[in-house]
């Protein structure tokens, strides 16, 4: 697609369709039982998927103003096993995936970049559960100093009421001075994700389409298909979680990880919109509250294109160190 397509296509249209802010209040009922709990029964609410979806929001709204116990000074991880795995699209797959999403504009190119399928082979490695809060990060602005603001905070201003969402409209320098910082404070390698990392953490071992199964659900994650148009407490939706337990791999905000954009080995280099805008440019994965579900597809690579559409965040990862050599028999 050239830069001049961009904007008669339905995968770049900025105004959503109105929704009804109904859908989304809790019932009388369940805001009573809300105003009666706690901080941890409200964490445990916002990521409980029999919870109706009104009601695990309302919880997390509470808990950005009472403060999230979920947000922790080191960040809680999901452990996964390395080995040798799978990356990438087959080549044969290309036409039915263009077909499947035709309808918000998904185009063969952008779905070219996810071949050939090609083998990786991983250390064990975490990676945490949550993406980075709008919390987390103003800690980090406040003991750094930095000087760069996320383009998503209204006039600079730290978003206290949304204080456990995920953090967006971060450049991807900006997250890795985060992990940067983080390794610092903690004393632990935090990272971003290679790309590989992250994508065998959101499909697991049987290779899902998307980090929850193969069909493309809207009540498993907040993308332009639920209605929401706007980011949402890390965690409320549960039925999202991918197969090692990683919360918001797809949808919410879009991710940075540590590789820029490459063709795959033996893959088609893929000059799109995104490389004309840019040139160079740090791969972005799992979609986020104003794109398609497309972009959940967990193969499915994408990047910060300039506009209020792309405000892009993070999470981290940990290399896992290896285990010592034990003493002679002790393993028995």
């Amino acid at each position: 697609m050239r830069l001049e397509d961009v904007a008669g296509s339905p995968h770049f249209q900025e105004h959503a369709e109105p929704a009804d802010p109904r859908r989304f209040r809790p019932a009388p009922e369940a805001a009573a039982r809300l105003a009666g709990a706690g901080p941890r029964e409200l964490a445990a609410l916002v990521e409980d998927g029999s919870a109706a979806l009104p009601d695990r929001l309302a919880a997390g709204g509470v808990l950005a103003l009472l403060g999230d116990p979920r947000i922790t000074a080191v960040p809680a991880v999901c452990a996964v096993p390395g080995g040798t795995v799978e990356i990438g699209l087959p080549e044969e797959d290309v036409p039915s995936v263009v077909e499947r999403w035709a309808h918000v504009g998904v185009e063969r190119e952008w779905i070219e970049k996810e071949t050939p399928v090609h083998r990786t082979e991983l250390a064990d490695y975490r990676i945490t559960v949550h993406p980075v809060t709008n919390a987390e990060y103003q800690t980090f602005l406040h003991a750094t100093g930095h000087p760069v603001r996320p383009t998503t905070w209204y006039l600079g201003a730290y978003p206290y009421d949304r204080a456990n969402h995920p953090v967006a409209g971060v450049r991807a320098a900006d997250a890795d001075a985060y992990a940067a910082w983080l390794a610092v404070r903690t004393g632990l390698p935090w990272r971003l994700p290679t790309e590989a990392e992250w994508e065998y953490a959101a499909k697991g071992p049987d290779g899902l389409t998307h980090p929850w199964g193969d069909t493309f659900d809207p009540d498993a994650a907040n993308t332009r298909e639920t209605g929401l148009h706007t980011t949402t407490p890390v965690g409320a939706f549960p039925a999202g979680r991918s197969p090692f337990g990683a919360l918001d791999m797809g949808g919410n905000v879009e991710e940075y990880v540590a590789d820029s954009y490459r063709p795959y080995p033996g893959g088609p280099y893929v000059p799109d919109h995104l490389v004309q805008s840019m040139g160079e440019y740090r791969i972005a994965r799992g979609g986020s509250f104003c794109r398609h579900g497309d972009l959940t597809r967990t193969r499915r690579r994408h990047g910060p294109f300039p506009g209020p559409l792309y405000p892009v965040g993070f999470r981290l990862a940990l290399s896992t160190p290896p285990r010592p050599p034990s003493p002679t028999g002790a393993d028995g």
